[in-house]
């Protein structure tokens, strides 16, 4: 079951410096959600606040409530490693684990929850490729390594490996930009595909990109350097790329800066 996420009044940190500040937003379930903006304005750094992956970077932490389904994903008493498998995240660069074959990619999340029953691995691993659209490039070399398949079908390995956990919400963190655009296009199909059973919150330099997958844009931007990356405005994202209501994100749109 897909469920959507609330951000509220979220100020995210590195040590002392405040790096994106004041973000509030809501994610839809179901649906793609894309943020755009310019290098260094807080897009990576906020997603990867929405599965707590942020925390994990010695003196970083969070102001502010990530809600998932009404309940604060860093309250007291939440397990960040749950957490994790509930809100997947996929990579900028393809990261299948390079000792191991295919179809122990997919099932990793698995063994580390303990599932070990064959049959039900097999089916698993089954429905996660074909998931990610791969099933049928691989399904005869499921015990050859990940690290021998090209650079999208890697990327569509991790993706299978992200939804054999059956998560609620699926991170991208630039997915297609180390893909050709091939790769690229097919991982976009996946990306309206999968759509219909998770929430995905994908970031993305390509604007392109974002007008053809996404259902709402959030544009994110500095004020200066130094300063901390804000979230400029977010809306409908044929609204956004048409008729924005920020100067600030009309500019960046027709290329006068970023």
């Amino acid at each position: 079951m897909s469920k959507g996420l609330e951000v509220k009044d979220l100020n995210i940190y590195y040590g002392s410096f405040l790096a994106v500040e004041g973000v509030s937003m809501s994610i839809e379930p179901r649906s793609v959600t894309a943020f755009i903006g310019p290098s260094g304005c807080g897009k990576s750094t906020v997603l990867r606040t929405l599965n707590r992956m942020h925390e994990v970077i010695p003196g970083a932490r969070v102001e502010g409530k990530v809600l998932l389904e009404g309940e604060d994903i860093y309250g007291s008493s939440v397990d960040p490693v749950n957490v994790r498998r509930t809100i997947g995240m996929v990579f900028q660069r393809p990261n299948p684990f390079p000792t191991m074959s295919i179809y122990d990619n997919v099932i990793a999340g698995l063994k580390l929850q303990g599932r070990q029953k064959k049959s039900t691995l097999d089916e698993t691993v089954e429905r996660s490729l074909q998931g990610a659209n791969l099933w049928n490039e691989v399904k005869d070399r499921l015990k050859k390594p990940g690290s021998g398949l090209s650079g999208g079908q890697q990327q569509r390995l991790c993706i299978a490996r992200a939804i054999a956990v059956e998560p609620d919400v699926l991170l991208m963190d630039e997915p297609c930009s180390a893909l050709d655009p091939i790769s690229t296009l097919a991982i976009e199909d996946l990306i309206q595909q999968l759509k219909t059973e998770y929430t995905i919150v994908i970031v993305t330099h390509n604007m392109q990109q974002a007008a053809r997958v996404s259902e709402r844009t959030g544009f994110f931007n500095l004020s200066a350097v130094g300063k901390p990356g804000k979230l400029v405005e977010m809306d409908d994202t044929q609204k956004i790329f048409t008729n924005p209501t920020d100067k600030r994100t009309e500019d960046y749109i027709t290329g006068r800066f970023g």
